[in-house]
């Protein structure tokens, strides 16, 4: 079969008229059979997000911030359609009306199932938005709803893939487009449970997408494109002088995503992985640089310090009422409860008598409801705003250029590892 490649285009890349042209420009310039994945434009996760946790809060419409999203949608629509954009804008009209139709009569229902319902409808307004775009420049493609393919159990929010119905989706319905196309864009993020509602794969799971169609068709590699020069060796929005790895292996990357490298989603390597299919990070503003490669090589190169911030952590600390050690059994119970409500640890510490976890932070009710699910049998206490510093591959010089100055409540390390736990300032 003819190679097919997966490039995955992010919010930063489609948040404005500008960058959807750009995205246009970088498909244009090389051609070949790929299929292309596609997140919400900008924000517009976390307008649908805000929307989702006003209603549920307040039982109201949040009309302020559905007209904010909206018009942002449109303010796009206009700068790429000069004229005959009628359609594209009733669309978008006609979507805000669903999503606040599907609120009103969905209030009943569990919030991380209304969540994926309404969170849902950004990635399916951008690609409608680029897909028309594409057809006024005259670009062939085609528009698949990622919905039809990608198959999940019913576990809202954090869905898991049915790989076999999901694989035989797309040897009957993806493989045979591109008889007539080398272009296809879908949805990244969003995917369809048995039982046909909506479901998310987690936040930033667009990457995870691309990463599931890639070992579905067998992808020569995928490409994601970002607003950095490749994977960094820290964010750049807290380091001045990050620096690009050029290779990377697949353990290394497993091992960063893991810890919170917010530039790939942790699920995203390993399916590429068992088919030794490489991963290409590569900046958007400058698209014929080279990036970073991930693939089956064995050390990373250069190989250096690579440091990760993860901000508004919470951190729960929990003591037997009974004081009693804490023990599987206790254990047990604790992490069957973090599992109903969703919640992956970043960082965990146990001693006699108490067993304390790290995590991001969660809706304030979500919180509440876990306490007082504990509270029976545990005292239990918590601070929010907290920072988690990693540094992987550390130096002691490293380290104490981080920490200085700073108040540790909980610090561990490794052979390769090193985290703090700090108050945020």
């Amino acid at each position: 079969m003819t190679e097919i490649f997966v490039e995955k285009f992010g919010g930063a890349s489609v948040n404005s008229a500008q960058a959807v042209k750009n995205v246009a420009s970088i498909l244009l310039s090389n051609q070949k059979k790929r299929l292309v994945v596609i997140s919400a434009m900008g924000k517009t996760t976390n307008n649908l997000e805000t929307i989702v946790n006003h209603f549920f809060k307040y039982s109201k419409i949040d009309y302020k911030t559905i007209e904010l999203c909206r018009n942002y949608h449109l303010d796009i629509i206009k700068e790429l359609f000069k004229d005959n954009n009628s359609e594209i804008e009733a669309f978008i009209n006609e979507t805000f009306e669903q999503i606040t139709n599907k609120l009103l009569l969905n209030i009943n229902n569990p919030y991380d199932m209304i969540y994926d319902m309404i969170v849902s409808y950004g990635e399916i307004m951008c690609t409608k938005i680029i897909s028309c775009y594409f057809n006024s420049i005259g670009f062939n493609h085609n528009l698949l709803l990622a919905t039809d393919i990608i198959k999940t159990d019913n576990s809202f929010r954090r869905a898991k893939v049915l790989w076999k119905e999901t694989n035989q989706n797309v040897n009957d319905l993806v493989k045979p487009m591109f008889l007539n196309t080398d272009t296809i864009i879908t949805q990244g993020f969003i995917g369809q449970a048995t039982s046909n509602e909506t479901t998310t794969l987690g936040r930033e799971g667009s990457d995870f997408t691309a990463s599931v169609f890639a070992y579905c068709l067998e992808a020569k590699n995928v490409t994601i494109w970002k607003d950095v020069a490749g994977l960094l060796n820290a964010d750049p929005k807290y380091f001045e002088n990050t620096k690009k790895f050029e290779k990377v292996p697949y353990s290394e990357a497993i091992e960063l995503s893991y810890y919170g490298a917010s530039i790939i989603h942790p699920k995203t390597i390993k399916p590429l992985e068992n088919k030794n299919i490489p991963l290409l990070v590569k900046s958007f503003l400058v698209p014929n640089q080279e990036g970073t490669r991930i693939d089956c090589c064995s050390k990373t190169k250069p190989l250096m310090p690579s440091y990760i911030f993860k901000d508004n952590q919470t951190l729960l600390s929990i003591f037997p009422k009974d004081f009693s050690f804490v023990v599987e059994e206790n254990l047990s119970n604790i992490f069957a409860l973090f599992v109903k409500y969703g919640i992956k640890m970043n960082l965990m510490q146990n001693s006699a008598l108490s067993y304390s976890v790290c995590f991001d932070k969660i809706n304030e009710d979500l919180l509440k409801q876990l306490i007082d699910e504990l509270s029976p049998n545990y005292l239990v206490k918590y601070n929010n705003n907290l920072r988690l510093i990693t540094i992987r591959r550390y130096t002691e010089e490293a380290i104490q250029e981080l920490i200085k100055e700073k108040k540790i409540i909980i610090e561990q390390r490794s052979r390769l590892t090193a985290q703090f736990l700090v108050v945020s300032h």
